[in-house]
Parts: C-alpha cells; sequence; structure tokens
C-alpha cells in the first residue's frame, strides 16, 4: 500500500494503483446484485445525507434490506442500529453486499478493513469521499469499490427515478406546470 493520504472531492484526486473507477453498468450490476446494504455513519438527522440516502432505499422502490451502523444510536427510521459492521454480519449470518460509508475521509482507511474483515463485497465511499488507501485495502481483500458516488443519485439513475430535486415528478415534459 502507499502512503498516499485520503483527501476531500474538489482536489485533484490521486489515481489508486490497479483500480478503474466502475462504469455506470458495473455500478448498475452492483446495486442489482445487492440485497443487505450496511450504511456506515447513519444518522437520524433528517439534516443529514445518511438519512436522506436511507430514506431513499428504504422506500418501496427499493428492494434492500438496510443496516444502519453507529456507535451510540439505537434506531433510526425504525431500523436498529448496530456498533459495527462485525454486528451487522453476525446478525445476518453473511457478507454485507455494500458498505456504504458515510465518514470522513480520514475515517476511510479504518472502515475499509472491517468491510474486509467481515467478508463485504463492495465498498462504496459516497459522494466527497475519494481514498486511496481505504480503494487499496478493499481492493487488496477482494472488494469492488466506488468511491465518490451517492447510492441513492446511482439507484435512482438506473431506475429512472432522478429528478433535479432527487424524485421523479412523473412528469414528463419540459414546460413548466400551469
Amino acid at each position: 500500500m502507499t502512503n498516499t493520504p485520503a483527501t476531500a472531492i474538489g482536489t485533484a484526486q490521486p489515481p489508486v494503483p490497479g483500480w478503474t473507477p466502475p462504469s455506470p453498468l458495473r455500478r448498475k450490476a452492483i446495486l442489482d446484485r445487492a440485497r443487505s446494504i450496511a450504511i456506515v455513519g447513519a444518522s437520524s438527522s433528517p439534516a443529514r445525507a445518511s438519512n436522506f440516502v436511507m430514506t431513499y432505499l428504504k422506500s418501496s422502490s427499493c428492494d434492500f434490506d438496510l443496516y444502519p451502523v453507529h456507535p451510540t444510536e439505537t434506531e433510526i427510521l425504525g431500523l436498529p442500529v448496530f456498533p459495527s459492521l462485525a454486528a451487522v454480519s453476525d446478525a445476518i449470518g453473511g457478507p454485507i453486499d455494500i458498505v456504504d460509508v458515510f465518514r470522513r475521509v480520514e475515517d476511510c482507511p479504518t472502515v475499509a478493513a472491517e468491510a474486509v474483515g467481515v467478508g463485504a463485497r463492495t465498498l462504496w465511499l459516497q459522494l466527497g469521499l475519494w481514498s486511496v488507501e481505504a480503494a487499496e485495502i478493499a481492493l487488496a481483500g477482494g472488494l469492488e469499490v466506488v468511491m465518490n458516488r451517492c447510492t441513492k443519485i446511482e439507484h435512482a439513475r438506473f431506475a429512472g427515478g432522478l429528478h433535479l430535486a432527487g424524485f421523479d415528478t412523473g412528469v414528463i415534459s419540459s414546460k413548466r406546470p400551469g
């Protein structure tokens, strides 16, 4: 592994040796095969991105088993919260399909190591997160890696529900409603 520091989006992103960002078709395939998503850094606050994404992923248009992960929360959106990825893995008795990360960029390598440790299939770093070290850890552990992408946006894009406001209005027109 290199000692390249994690960086926030907005600055030039260092490449990850041996990794190419997954194409749209690959991201769709990752979401299509996924049943379980552990949301690391989940929050009960509706003002937080993790809560908004969880609300969308919990909707009837999505068919995911969601597992919020936060060391001090107990319930978010009616779902029990787990203190760690290991607790999620023990509860479901198998691998986690996607570890969706809403943490500071400097925390991503630790989360990647935990994801490898529980046999997760994909490490997914949310918008604004890019960590060479986390990607290298995940890749070395056999995980797929997605960085600087939002699971909600990607799912909505592929399901036909993406709109500027984040929801499908059902209107197909360039004209404003009268």
